[in-house]
């Protein structure tokens, strides 16, 4: 019945004549004042309208590991595409890939597993004003600085960057500031995601729990729950580590913090906007309505996850796994109950969408992997909706799967498969490493053949409802 009523919305974009319909609609009407509303909801499970033709129309290929596709706030409808090992190329408006890089600094970042990596080149967010002042930022993995603590893998850099002097398609390389630095005790879980508020311009960072499994192991910290050891998710006042951040570039150097962040003048870091993350991966700002903040947690074992993003919220990593109860020593099974509560009372809260992931019956993929919600004009059944994925079903096969979540006042929002009318099996049939979204509100995913960075068989697609 869900599936049905979520189809009941979608209509196709050459619609027949309005007339027969609107006599329809008047007769259903009218029976149901005699009968009542089980009638149309009968008939509406008998005869559900069609859904959307989705296609995927390719904007780009031969790309190794394409990660973001962004569009700079300068009006040249240019797409920059943000590759994991370490360059960041431009298509221009008329669908060329420049082949020289926007920017390249492959020679900065840590070297690469090519089979599989969660590491590399991994955010980008220009500036509000990029149009006027050319600044813009960069997400990346460095090896380990001095001074860090010994044994750990890598340290994450966030960098502001500016475009070159009388050269629009080229980064000054030479520009680089280091605003932030962050160490990570392994190569996992390394979110990536950079942001800028749309209402407050402020800089959101996402940052994973810092690897290795169930947030144990060196460098994660013990918190106040006895029952799982570690716990770097739900610690914040010793790293920086399994949240999200928020920071002002454009105050005080290298970077200010805004004042009404939660922990100001509190116990916990300056710079937490909100906690309680594994892997937050991939986050979005909703272009429309309040311009809601929507993370995807990536999962242990079992359950994968989205969550609206609030100031202060505490997201439960590793309390909970999804809407259930996390045991860090066995974490193919849920716990039947565990705490609701921080010890400063704040709830852990649940996530506002959850799938299965592959290692249990049914489940719908490894990691999944976060989008946009729709605002574009070619998709009228999918304005507001919510855009997300799953990199893969297998390992082994290249086989992401892209869903899209109907939202709701409250509790988890029903999700629907999306099919493709232009792909052999109506799949995807690529891993899917990410989504993007332009100045139109118009969607797009990336993908690659390749687990790993490398190769170049990473392809940009645009969501599209025509061949």
């Amino acid at each position: 019945m869900k599936n049905n009523l979520l189809r009941m919305r979608i209509t196709r974009r050459v619609m027949p004549s309005p007339f027969p319909l609107l006599l329809k609609g008047l007769l259903l009407s009218a029976v149901a004042l005699l009968s009542g509303c089980q009638f149309i909801e009968d008939y509406f499970d008998q005869n559900p309208p069609p859904s959307p033709q989705n296609y995927l129309t390719q904007v780009a290929e031969g790309l190794t590991q394409p990660l973001v596709v962004a569009q700079a706030p300068d009006g040249s409808n240019r797409l920059f595409i943000v590759e994991q090992v370490g360059r960041i190329r431009i298509v221009a408006p008329g669908g060329e890939l420049l082949a020289e890089p926007f920017l390249d600094i492959r020679d900065k970042i840590v070297p690469l597993n090519p089979q599989y990596d969660e590491r590399g080149l991994l955010g980008l967010a220009f500036h509000p004003d990029y149009a006027s002042n050319g600044r813009f930022f960069v997400y990346y993995s460095a090896p380990l600085r001095a001074g860090a603590p010994a044994g750990w893998n890598h340290t994450s850099i966030i960098s502001e960057f500016r475009v070159s002097a009388g050269n629009a398609a080229l980064a000054d390389k030479a520009s680089e500031r280091v605003v932030l630095a962050i160490d990570k005790p392994q190569a996992n879980h390394n979110g990536g995601t950079l942001a800028f508020g749309p209402r407050d311009r402020f800089l959101y960072i996402s940052v994973g729990d810092g690897g290795n499994r169930d947030d144990k192991g060196p460098g994660h910290v013990e918190d106040w729950y006895e029952r799982n050891p570690g716990g770097n998710g739900q610690d914040i006042t010793q790293n920086l580590l399994g949240n999200i951040l928020r920071i002002d570039v454009d105050g005080s150097l290298p970077y200010g913090i805004p004042a009404d962040n939660p922990f100001v003048n509190r116990d916990g870091l300056d710079e937490i906007y909100a906690y309680g993350f594994r892997n937050p991966y991939r986050f979005s700002f909703d272009m429309g309505g309040t311009n809601r903040l929507l993370a995807e947690d990536a999962g242990q074992e079992l359950w994968e996850e989205v969550s609206l993003v609030t100031r202060g919220g505490n997201y439960g990593w590793n309390v909970k796994e999804g809407t259930h109860c996390f045991d860090a020593n066995n974490a193919q099974v849920s716990l039947a109950e565990c705490p609701t509560k921080d010890p400063a009372g704040n709830p852990l809260i649940d996530p506002v969408v959850e799938i299965p992931n592959a290692k249990q019956p049914g489940g719908l993929g490894y990691v999944i992997v976060g989008g946009y919600v729709y605002r574009g004009k070619t998709f009228r059944p999918y304005q507001g909706q919510y855009f997300f994925g799953t990199w893969s079903r297998t390992r082994g096969r290249p086989d992401g799967l892209v869903f899209v979540a109907t939202p709701q006042n409250s509790g988890l929002w029903n999700y629907t498969e999306v099919k493709f009318a232009n792909t052999p099996t109506g799949n995807l049939n690529h891993y899917l490493l990410g989504f993007g979204q332009d100045a139109q509100g118009e969607v797009y995913l990336l993908t690659s053949d390749n687990s790993g960075p490398s190769g170049t068989t990473g392809k940009v697609y645009k969501l599209t409802n025509r061949p």
